[in-house]
């Protein structure tokens, strides 16, 4: 069976894949061309470079395949990215800005930085990685000239929608989306996750924040949830 390919019918520069098995796949086009970031396969079809997107190590590609309604990000747009880790998820939001685009990218452990420098950020010009704690915006907002469009977070923290809503104080305009990656057990083991799902959810809610859909990721990941907001 030959691998087909066609754009998303809902998001821009997200693309299904159907592979030679008949197993469907999400991908998105290769900025950096003949490099992977974490294993995943790349495809070459009709002349282009695609990078089958894992749901299983990308809670965005699992929360995608879960029924995602809203993905804000599109070719050009500026990105901050909070909980960047070695590069997983930032790689395909960096394919889907392209080369107008620019995700900044914020991780706190000294390897996972190091990592994303050396395997991801080296061969695509449109990221830039920041060694600080997402809790304190004010570090390196110096570096940020400029309002985002959108926020990503995916950090473990206890106070994981604060630490968002904190940041989008600085950096997200007017009318901007953030996306949440809430880990439950990061936040309260004694409560069920959905109970946790809907406290943080509140709490952007009480920072000015529409929330529009809050998307459980099992079987993708266990006790985690995309919660999607706009302000």
């Amino acid at each position: 069976m030959q691998i087909k390919v066609k754009p998303h019918p809902d998001f821009a520069e997200i693309f299904q894949v159907v592979l030679e098995d008949g197993a469907k796949r999400l991908a998105t086009k290769n900025f950096a061309l003949g490099r992977n970031v974490y294993g995943e396969r790349l495809l070459r079809v009709g002349g282009v470079e695609y990078r089958v997107w894992d749901a299983f190590r990308s809670k965005l590609a699992g929360a995608i395949l879960k029924g995602l309604k809203t993905v804000p990000f599109a070719a050009g747009h500026r990105v901050l990215y909070l909980g960047a880790a070695s590069g997983t998820t930032p790689s395909h939001i960096s394919d889907i800005v392209g080369e107008e685009g620019q995700v900044y990218c914020v991780e706190f452990a000294q390897r996972s930085l190091r990592d994303l420098v050396t395997n991801v950020v080296a061969y695509r010009t449109n990221m830039s990685p920041f060694l600080a704690d997402a809790r304190m915006p004010q570090k390196y907002s110096m570096f940020i000239s400029g309002k985002m469009d959108e926020l990503y977070c995916d950090i473990a923290q206890p106070e994981q929608a604060k630490v968002l809503a904190d940041n989008a104080d600085v950096f997200l305009k007017e009318g901007g989306w953030v996306l949440l990656a809430v880990k439950s057990q990061s936040i309260d083991v004694s409560k069920a996750p959905a109970e946790v799902y809907q406290m943080e959810a509140k709490v952007l809610k009480n920072r000015g924040f529409h929330v529009v859909q809050v998307v459980d990721l099992e079987p993708y990941d266990i006790a985690h949830a995309m919660i999607v907001a706009q302000r």
